[in-house]
């Protein structure tokens, strides 16, 4: 897939770049709500987890076990480094290589929107399937309906989003039982956020 292999490249290059001009505690309250909603020794798989910072840095040490995937071979690298405790695999998340009912929490947040929107409800799918029956999911998209190619830290970067009311309902529709949707602002950027959870 040429997207796949545009986002690859690209977080390959700018991945040290990328992290020291990011603001890696802007979500940190959501994090901290997340890890409420789930249990002391829960299984979370963080799905584009880039270097491991901020998600599987802060669940590891509240002592939660984190699997975290990416395709980006420079990103795990720098995740391994900076989260050693924390598990990271190169894999692509639209084919979670999985069994079903194995995590008791999923976070994809600043990833959803390098994915083509048109796989945006397999995904959702699939994260249905590996959670466990009251499993939690955070993710994060964009504002606007879009997609396109636009540069980014000086490479080429595809992007796709559905609006929030089409990703809502495509989460839905996934079988996920909402319990929080918005736009929220954090660190001067605008995304839009669900809590869900599996029934």
């Amino acid at each position: 897939m040429l997207e796949t292999q545009m986002v690859e490249k690209g977080y390959n290059q700018i991945a040290q770049d990328y992290y020291s001009n990011r603001d890696i505690n802007k979500f940190s309250s959501e994090l901290e709500s997340f890890s409420k909603l789930i249990p002391k020794d829960a299984h979370v798989l963080d799905v584009g987890c880039g270097a491991g910072i901020p998600t599987a840095k802060f669940l590891s040490e509240k002592g939660i076990k984190v699997t975290g995937i990416d395709i980006s071979e420079t990103m795990l690298k720098l995740a391994r480094q900076n989260v050693p405790q924390a598990e990271f695999i190169k894999m692509d998340a639209n084919k979670l290589e999985f069994s079903e009912n194995l995590f008791d929490g999923i976070i994809s947040v600043y990833t959803l929107f390098h994915i083509p929107r048109k796989n945006h409800l397999d995904i959702f799918k699939q994260f249905y399937r590996v959670l466990k029956p009251e499993g939690i999911l955070m993710i994060n998209s964009g504002v606007s309906g879009s997609e396109g190619v636009s540069n980014f830290f000086g490479v080429p970067m595809f992007w796709s989003n559905y609006s929030p009311k089409e990703t809502l309902e495509l989460v839905q529709k996934a079988g996920f039982s909402i319990f929080f949707e918005g736009v929220l602002q954090r660190g001067g950027e605008y995304q839009y956020w669900i809590f869900g959870k599996k029934v």
